[in-house]
């Protein structure tokens, strides 16, 4: 699993949904966790942070936001050489078939349909981990 000390970037633009993630991470251990509404935003933050050297590790993201979806932003990020490396994990209310192929080849980690509760996001973030750190399966 992730180092409790993990950087996380909670994409959403309802704040309930924000809140409700970022509760699921704090119970699971986890404290640095930032916000944004929606993609655009989330775009700002992620570089800023990567170029200050102190880079989010691990985006869990809203698809369906205003001004940039979080496939969008999925895309921008796995462009970027300096952000195609940070394991991100789409949440949504879309279960289409069609979307979930779409996300995967966009690259996303992992993906949550909501509702869901913190079981289900612990187990996704855990396969998020194993998927980006293939040694930690090993041991």
């Amino acid at each position: 699993m992730f180092s409790p000390n993990t950087k996380y970037l909670i994409v959403d633009d309802f704040a309930t949904m924000r809140k409700v993630v970022k509760k699921v991470l704090t119970e699971l251990g986890y404290s640095d966790i930032s916000e944004a509404e929606d993609g655009k935003q989330a775009l700002q933050l992620i570089q800023e942070a990567a170029a200050n050297g102190t880079p989010f590790q691990c985006i869990v993201s809203d698809w369906n936001m205003p001004n940039m979806t979080g496939l969008e932003l999925l895309k921008a990020c796995k462009a970027d050489p300096k952000l195609k490396d940070i394991p991100f994990m789409l949440v949504t209310a879309e279960s289409e078939k069609e979307q979930i192929i779409e996300a995967a080849k966009a690259g996303v980690s992992e993906y949550v349909v909501k509702p869901f509760n913190a079981a289900t996001l612990k187990e996704k973030l855990t396969r998020v981990y194993n998927k980006h750190n293939p040694a930690a399966k090993a041991a």
